[in-house]
């Protein structure tokens, strides 16, 4: 049975009322993008910027035969975005909600200086509750903390829960005010939301990736389970996140920063923010925040990965319902002979992208792309992979929602090692979901197509 968000219905009827006229997303061009971009992009580490001997040395390693270039990919990148690579970092992958709010909790628990969050959604349930204790605890332990939490995200949340962590200390950010007389002075902007999820620790830990605060987290999906649930109701929902340690987490503390001054907000408390960097693994990677009506940085990334693979593209994502640009982007990668595989929800909390993304499937499977349909669990997680060295995590799902109308948060890394670490998860995706075939998909019922049909209308507000 597919849900209906409220949360999803509102953007729709807000977003109705805000806008005149559909914008549109760039073009992205390889081949102009190539004609723009240096021969050696820029690398920083904690020492600064690198050298383009050093930078080049840690982006020209051999790697198999057709696989991408990236160098090449980095500098593609560079020139479409403006964003550096940063070298020196650990990221390691968290899965599901008790593993990831497990090691949230204890960072948040180790705290010496300040906490800065960041997140659409913060329930009232026993996972927000124990949430909003922690940062309390911390707050009157003398550490800063900082919250800013999307309005639309949180409509479902009393006020009063919020209010209880103002009155202990906390300084907190309703992003966007739903209702316009609670605006400070940037404009009533109630169809840009804020769909980042980060949390930051004493400017040297960094977490991000799509999991927010909520109950839905306080079970595991069947990933990597040794036991297989047989209903929706003995699962959590299946997602990703990331934790960071490194010179990268500054470049997430400044996403922070640029968000909360730019919410016309009172200033920050005074804490060490920027602590000196320390160089904490060997993992090159690059922080992507994009913002609505911004420079579509994200979109840009992931754009260009796609249509510079050589050998494949495995994407998991929640919500996925793509313009014409990325869809011709898959459907070309597919048709030249790229492993094109994405897993998509069969539950999904929200009904109206569920049947707005299987519009496309029929075009999506006839040019040879692969798609599979996870079981049980709601799928939330937004992560690619690209020929097993190109690998993102973060919140931006592949819609236009994601891409022009909401703030997000993508880490990319680049390499081998953590490009294994995704492409294992993704078989894993692929074994606990059922494949859509084109014969199967196009003997659907009748309802199921006006569904589709019916979604797709209102793809671009979805």
């Amino acid at each position: 049975m597919k849900r209906w968000n409220p949360r999803r219905i509102l953007a729709v009827i807000l977003a109705g009322w805000c806008l005149a006229a559909c914008a549109s997303l760039p073009a992205v061009d390889p081949d102009k993008t190539k004609e723009a971009a240096a021969a050696v992009p820029v690398v920083k580490s904690v020492n600064g910027t690198l050298p383009e001997s050093r930078a080049k040395a840690l982006l020209s390693k051999r790697w198999a035969k057709n696989t991408l270039d990236l160098k090449a990919q980095a500098a593609l990148e560079e020139a479409a975005t403006g964003v550096p690579l940063i070298a020196g970092n650990q990221a390691r992958l968290l899965f599901d909600g008790p593993q990831t709010m497990a090691e949230m909790m204890k960072a948040i628990e180790g705290a010496k200086n300040h906490i800065n969050f960041e997140t659409y959604i913060f329930d009232q349930d026993e996972m927000g509750d124990r949430f909003a204790d922690l940062l309390i605890a911390k707050q009157k332990a003398g550490v800063t903390v900082n919250v800013i939490y999307d309005s639309v995200g949180t409509l479902l949340t009393p006020q009063s829960f919020f209010d209880r962590m103002r009155a202990a200390g906390i300084h907190m950010i309703a992003y966007n005010p739903v209702n316009p007389a609670k605006v400070r002075g940037n404009g009533w902007k109630v169809n840009n939301r804020d769909h980042r999820k980060m949390l930051i620790v004493d400017g040297r830990i960094g977490f991000t990736g799509g999991i927010n605060i909520s109950d839905t987290y306080s079970k595991s999906s069947p990933f990597r389970s040794k036991s297989r649930p047989r209903s929706e109701k003995d699962v959590g929902w299946r997602d990703t996140h990331v934790r960071i340690e490194g010179p990268a987490v500054q470049a997430m503390q400044w996403l922070f920063i640029q968000h909360w001054t730019g919410q016309d907000a009172d200033d920050l408390r005074d804490a060490d923010y920027f602590p000196t960097p320390v160089i904490a693994g060997d993992k090159l990677m690059r922080v992507l925040g994009s913002e609505p009506g911004g420079r579509y940085e994200i979109y840009k990334a992931m754009l260009l990965a796609i249509q510079e693979a050589k050998k494949s593209i495995h994407i998991t994502c929640a919500y996925f319902v793509p313009d014409e640009q990325t869809l011709q982007a898959l459907i070309g990668a597919a048709k030249r002979g790229v492993d094109v595989r994405i897993v998509l929800p069969s539950v999904s909390d929200s009904g109206m992208v569920f049947h707005a993304g299987r519009a496309f499937y029929d075009r999506l499977l006839e040019a040879g792309v692969q798609i599979y349909e996870l079981k049980l669990a709601v799928l939330h997680a937004k992560t690619m992979v690209i020929d097993g060295v190109w690998s993102t995590v973060g919140s931006a799902n592949i819609d236009r929602r994601s891409f022009q109308h909401n703030a997000e948060v993508n880490v990319i890394i680049l390499g081998g090692a953590f490009g294994k670490e995704m492409e294992i998860a993704f078989r894993e995706d692929v074994k606990n979901s059922n494949q859509v075939t084109l014969t199967r998909w196009r003997d659907r019922p009748l309802l199921d197509r006006m569904k589709e049909f019916a979604s797709k209308v209102w793809d671009y507000w979805l």
